[in-house]
């Protein structure tokens, strides 16, 4: 052992692999634990794992379960609004990707923690050590003289490198970019975003619209190339009996022989509305659109922005496209017909929480007006809709 080089021998990628390993650890504690489990309760977890997880971000970050917990159920019942501890559709993009981590703080206010904190840890462990005012630093510090016994002087940089990674990446990229840029699979009411379909780097968390329209939901991915490699955690521990009462999104299931539209039928497709807004897009939109060569060639240049516009609310059309869309429409009216049903399937969604009769009767109406549009791609997809039914919430119950 020297001063210059610490207990290890190490060569020059020893402390890079070292802090990555390290980071990815934690990211893995904050998404599972911290997001998945303690936020959403989208998975329940053994005691012992609640406890590494606690343990190891007390180590390597000094995060507090309540406060990080109560932060984020209040950005999901506030989003897009000057309530919002962290949005940069309100506070602008630069001040999010920037201080993210002075955004929790001020947020961490005892209104916040007594209203959204419910339900989180208050063990002697975290009253005394994990959240104390002095314990709470207790765990970086050693973290640091670890950091310090095992590179020597390098190790300060491993561990300002570990004190950095979740302010960074999570405060402010996922809480950041992930509202403002990236791609979309579903219209959900806020302007969550996914930054990549390979979601390994922050643990899931770059698939951040598939997120907030099924919060709930313990599996992040949604379309068959994306890879959530915090849902490969989850199943690990769940293979070891470690994790159960796994949620996967919308409580739903399609039965292939169902046609006759029942309460049933129209609850599940509420649920997955948002699913389905998106299967609209796809297999209604953008296959009608496909197929007619003469929608291409009379759309012209606004021909790649075409299925977008139709796939919006007509109230969000600036008047250059209210304008442009009408004059298109009456080169085309069957588009004019599918953006009409659209926006009356949406509405549908909104009836979901009077009677289960109000609800079935209307989704019923909008089947039979959309088998009689005399569109192919539509009849298929109102075929699709009645297999909708209901099936248990979980997977993986204990």
């Amino acid at each position: 052992m020297s001063l210059a080089t610490g207990l290890l021998q190490w060569q020059w990628w020893h402390p890079l692999v070292y802090t990555l390993i390290l980071t990815h650890f934690t990211i893995i504690a904050v998404t599972v634990f911290l997001h998945r489990h303690s936020a959403h309760r989208a998975l329940q977890l053994h005691p012992a794992v609640k406890h590494a997880f606690r343990f190891w971000l007390w180590l390597t970050t000094s995060i507090k379960t309540k406060e990080w917990t109560a932060i984020h159920r209040r950005h999901h019942a506030t989003c897009e609004t000057e309530e919002d501890p962290h949005s940069p559709q309100v506070l602008g993009i630069k001040k999010v990707l920037l201080e993210g981590s002075e955004l929790y703080k001020q947020a961490a206010d005892p209104a916040t923690l007594s209203r959204f904190g419910n339900g989180t840890p208050d063990d002697w462990l975290e009253r005394k050590i994990y959240s104390h005012p002095v314990g709470n630093y207790l765990g970086i510090a050693v973290m640091a003289a670890i950091n310090i016994a095992l590179f020597g002087p390098i190790g300060l940089t491993i561990w300002a490198v570990q004190m950095l990674w979740i302010p960074i990446w999570a405060a402010g990229v996922i809480n950041g970019l992930a509202h403002y840029w990236g791609y979309r699979n579903f219209e959900s009411p806020d302007a969550a975003r996914n930054l990549v379909p390979i979601a390994a780097f922050i643990g899931g968390e770059e698939l951040h619209n598939n997120h907030h329209t099924y919060p709930n939901s313990a599996r992040l991915s949604s379309r068959w190339y994306e890879f959530d490699i915090g849902w490969f955690y989850i199943r690990t521990l769940q293979l070891m009996g470690l994790a159960w009462d796994i949620r996967r999104g919308p409580v739903v299931h399609k039965v292939a022989s169902k046609s006759m539209i029942d309460a049933d039928t129209a609850l599940a497709a509420a649920n997955d509305r948002f699913r389905i807004m998106a299967q609209f897009k796809r297999q209604v939109l953008r296959r009608t659109i496909r197929s007619d060569r003469r929608i291409k060639a009379s759309a012209g240049a606004h021909y790649r922005g075409l299925v977008q516009w139709l796939s919006q609310n007509q109230e969000h059309w600036d008047d250059a496209r209210h304008d442009w869309m009408n004059t298109f429409f009456e080169k085309h009216p069957e588009l004019r017909t599918l953006h009409s049903l659209k926006e009356e399937l949406n509405h549908i969604w909104s009836l979901r929480t009077r009677s289960k009769e109000e609800l079935m009767a209307a989704f019923k109406a909008w089947c039979e007006k959309a088998d009689a549009a005399g569109v192919e791609a539509l009849s298929e997809f109102s075929a699709m809709l009645r297999q909708y039914t209901l099936k248990p919430a979980a997977i993986g119950a204990r």
